[in-house]
This record gives C-alpha cells, sequence and structure tokens, in this order.
C-alpha cells in the first residue's frame, strides 16, 4: 500500500463532523485550507500525480442517488469517496475532474441510510441473478479505489460491518491494492472484492502507481480466507500486438495471465471465483491529458485503426474498439478462458 501522507487538507464546512475532525487530527502537520465546494476545488499549483499524493479533500455527499447497474452489482451505491492515489491512464473518474485528488465524505451514516432504505423498497427474497443467487448487491467503490480508503477513514470499516449484518444486502468493489489490513475484518462473504487483473508488462504501463498484478494475483487465497468473497475483474483488456500489423499479442499474454492465477489460487478458492471481463473504453480528453503525462500507454490506448466513436452519457467523446471486431475479440476471450481456466465463470463481458 502506498505511504499516502497529504501536505494540503482541504475541507468544506459542513464535513467537519466527528469523523471529519477524527480524520484531520491524523495530519496534524499539513497546511488546512476550506473551500466552498468539495468538487470545485481552486488551482493548486501541483501537477496530476502530485495533487494525487499530497492533496486530501474532505467533504459532505449531498446527493445520494442510487443507479441501477446490472453488472458488476445489482446497483452503484453512492460514493464513500472520489478519487484514488493511482494514476491509471484510462480512469473514467479522471476525465471529469481536472484536479482530482482523494476526497472522503464523511456522513457515512447518511449514505447507508440511504442504501438501507432503498433495499426494503426491493423483492424479497430477491430473484436469483448474475450478480448474486441472494443479496441484492450494491457497488460501493465506483468513484475510488476502497482498498486506499480503508486506510484513511473508519467510516469504511463501518460500511463493512453494514453489509456484513445487513439481512438483504451485500457490497461489492474492485481494487488495484493489496491492503492487509482488511484481513483483519471478516466480512463472513457479504464483501465481495474483485481483483482488477491484465497482462504484467500492460498494468506497468497503464496502471500507474498501483500495485502489481503478482501482489494482486497472490492476495486472492489470503481475501478468501479472512472471509471475502473474492472475484477478478479482466478489465481493461486492451488489444496490442507486436508490430502495428500483428495484433495477436495481447492473446498470448492473456494466456499467460490465465496461467498465472491457475497455479496460485486454491481449488477452494476457485470454486466460488467468477470475472468479468470489460474491453476498452477511451476517452477523447484523457488521450490528449496522456500525451503530456503519460504518451507511451497511448501507444497502447489510442489506436483510432481499431476503434470507433462513442459519445458519453456525459456528453464527451468517447472511443471504442469497432463494434465487428469487439464482437470477435469477445468471442476469442471466452474461448481462451474455457481452455485456460475452465473453473472461472464469466458474469458478463462486454
Amino acid at each position: 500500500m502506498p505511504d499516502f501522507k497529504p501536505k494540503m487538507l482541504l475541507y468544506t464546512a459542513d464535513a467537519l463532523n466527528e469523523r471529519g475532525e477524527a480524520i484531520m487530527s491524523q495530519y496534524p502537520d499539513a497546511e488546512i485550507l476550506q473551500v466552498t465546494q468539495h468538487n470545485r476545488l481552486p488551482e493548486l499549483g501541483m501537477n496530476h500525480f502530485k495533487v494525487k499524493s499530497d492533496v486530501l479533500v474532505l467533504g459532505k455527499l449531498k446527493t445520494k442517488d442510487i443507479k441501477w447497474s446490472g453488472r458488476s452489482s445489482d446497483y452503484i451505491a453512492p460514493s464513500l469517496a472520489n478519487g484514488c492515489f493511482g494514476g491509471c491512464a484510462y480512469c473514467y473518474v479522471d476525465r471529469h475532474k481536472k484536479v482530482n485528488p482523494i476526497t472522503l465524505f464523511t456522513n457515512v451514516d447518511e449514505i447507508m441510510g440511504a442504501v438501507d432504505k432503498h433495499v426494503h423498497t426491493l423483492p424479497w427474497p430477491k430473484e436469483p441473478n448474475q450478480t448474486d443467487p441472494v443479496y441484492h448487491t450494491y457497488d460501493i467503490g465506483c468513484n475510488s479505489d476502497i482498498s486506499i480508503d480503508y486506510g484513511l477513514s473508519d467510516g469504511i470499516r463501518q460500511v463493512f460491518e453494514f453489509y456484513r449484518d445487513h439481512p438483504r444486502a451485500k457490497a461489492t468493489f474492485a481494487t488495484k491494492f493489496v491492503n492487509s489490513d482488511m484481513l483483519a475484518f471478516d466480512p463472513k462473504g457479504k464483501v465481495r472484492i474483485r481483483f482488477s487483473l491484465m497482462p504484467t508488462h500492460v498494468s506497468k504501463l497503464v496502471d500507474v502507481r498501483t500495485d502489481s498484478i503478482e501482489k494482486r494475483i497472490a492476495a486472492i487465497n489470503d481475501f478468501y480466507d479472512a472471509g471475502y468473497e473474492v472475484h477478478v475483474n479482466f478489465s481493461p483488456v486492451i488489444v496490442y500486438g507486436s508490430n502495428p500489423g500483428d495484433r495477436r499479442q495481447w492473446r498470448d499474454d492473456y494466456r499467460e495471465l490465465f496461467r498465472q492465477l491457475d497455479a496460485t489460487v486454491r481449488p477452494e478458492v476457485k470454486a466460488q471465483l467468477k470475472s468479468e471481463v470489460i474491453f476498452l473504453t477511451h476517452n477523447q480528453w484523457q488521450h490528449q491529458a496522456n500525451l503530456a503525462i503519460n504518451p507511451k500507454a497511448e501507444e497502447l490506448l489510442w489506436v483510432p485503426e481499431l476503434q470507433e466513436n462513442k459519445r458519453s452519457q456525459y456528453g464527451g467523446w468517447n472511443i471504442r474498439y469497432d463494434h465487428q471486431l469487439k464482437a470477435k475479440m469477445i468471442e476469442v476471450f471466452g474461448q481462451m478462458v474455457r481452455e485456460e481456466i475452465p473453473w472461472c465463470e464469466i458474469r458478463y463481458i462486454f
């Protein structure tokens, strides 16, 4: 885990409840600055990665909407945090904010109250689906990495306790970090952690400042032993080759990744492990930003001859693999999974 010690702490007045003050007290040497809005920060005079390393924001989440998902989870819960220490080149959260440090929301009780109210409006018993056969599932980490957030606020443990003890709800989140402190908590199978995986050499280029693929895979058995349900995300799947005329290298690299997973995960863990597969979607604004901060990554991410434009729900232009090519790649990926790790069910792929 990164040693996150912010030098600047920004806060909104309504974030300074008991939890907000406790978080602030952890950083007595940080420069303190009150701001009007947690999502409209002043120009901080720092580069992209410096902001993520040196700044922490405390805010109050005002809009506690719960959105239907149907993929990783049944629903997307209100955010507990926004932003991440990592600087992944394709991160959709970074697309929408010029200045994007970690922001922790301190009104955790209100957020959990919104989830509790929501889940009690849903049919029970739940009709089984691919997200979970028993519980209504809520993704708690769509805009941040919960493994990082867990070390910054006891509010995340409180959230874990909420889902562990709830008779109808279950939590899930994806992560690129291994936080060993989380192993001391037993969620009794009611928190699903999804380790994001891709070929190692690609991860080193695009998963900036995250834990290694080897470390993530090695943690799978440990988290299962601690009481977590453990899945994996093959996300994003990036298509590349050894030269521009041959785009097949990604297939060989994923086979190697699958074999590494197969050799590491114990049989009883394999029996409960499922996967999600998401092919790359990139963004025009992020492409331009990456040309300045991570141009090597763009050689893999921005390949117009393989991609087509897509208007995003936020009004920006995204780029994704051509739909006919993508259909073939999905078929190829599924076949490789069946050949190399047939025990790993694909919950969904797109």
